[in-house]
């Protein structure tokens, strides 16, 4: 078998696609190429619609090049699109056609998900995103499992999310949130049975002591996500069969 020169490979690796991955999040959107690794944001908040979050994202890489598109979206994802409004941005969303809008081949899969592919190991893993609200996502032997753990019922008829978002380390204060994250860790690590659990958003550092088996994730895992998405076989769509 012929061995590739080095102009071969040179011309490979010059003809893989550059990519933009988007994290949307409640409070900024945050966005970069897997090629000028430069990261760029702007305020979202709770009257960012989908087609203002395109045009700003066009306006703000102007200067840059990219081929297709990864966006991190905080709500359900079906056939490529939101499936329902976020709970923390404006309306529009539901449905909306990014790869028409940006013009590019674009993927769109859930925040967490996208976040939880860019810090996956192997194995069974759950991630939890303690953000604005509380993303959740498995990924179980490279297969993707969404979920939607935020708004199921936890204690004094209180939802996850209202006891571990960003409003609750606000209300609870520092200590007591500490303490309600430690308890819904155990609940979930003993409910779903993950080999690990990686913690991401930007709340995540706010914890002092990391249980057994719980990960402290990075800030370019979603971005990192984004990219294995496009790149890297090491994850499978959730409606893939083993």
């Amino acid at each position: 078998m012929t061995k590739k020169t080095s102009k071969q490979k040179a011309g490979k690796r010059a003809s893989r696609p550059t990519i933009l991955a988007i994290d949307i999040g409640g409070s900024r959107v945050k966005f970069m190429t897997d090629k000028e690794r430069t990261k760029r944001a702007f305020m979202s908040g709770p009257d960012l619609s989908a087609k203002a979050m395109v045009r700003k994202i066009k306006a703000l890489t102007k200067d840059w090049s990219y081929d297709v598109v990864s966006i991190g979206y905080p709500g359900p994802v079906i056939n490529n699109r939101p499936l329902s409004e976020p709970h923390n941005l404006g309306r529009g969303w539901a449905g909306f056609n990014f790869e028409k809008a940006f013009g590019r081949p674009t993927k769109v899969v859930n925040d967490a998900l996208m976040q939880g592919v860019g810090s996956y190991q192997g194995g069974r893993m759950l991630f939890l995103g303690l953000g604005t609200g509380l993303g959740s996502a498995m990924i179980v032997e490279g297969i993707l499992e969404p979920m939607e753990l935020a708004h199921l019922p936890y204690r004094n008829g209180k939802t996850f999310e209202q006891w571990v978002g960003a409003a609750a380390l606000k209300r609870l204060g520092k200590k007591k949130w500490q303490r309600a994250v430690d308890d819904v860790l155990k609940r979930l690590l003993a409910a779903l049975e993950p080999d690990y659990v990686m913690l991401g958003g930007g709340n995540a550092d706010k914890i002092d002591h990391l249980p057994r088996k719980v990960r402290r994730g990075d800030n370019v895992d979603a971005f990192e996500g984004g990219f294995r998405l496009w790149k890297k076989r090491l994850v499978k769509p959730p409606d893939a069969r083993r």
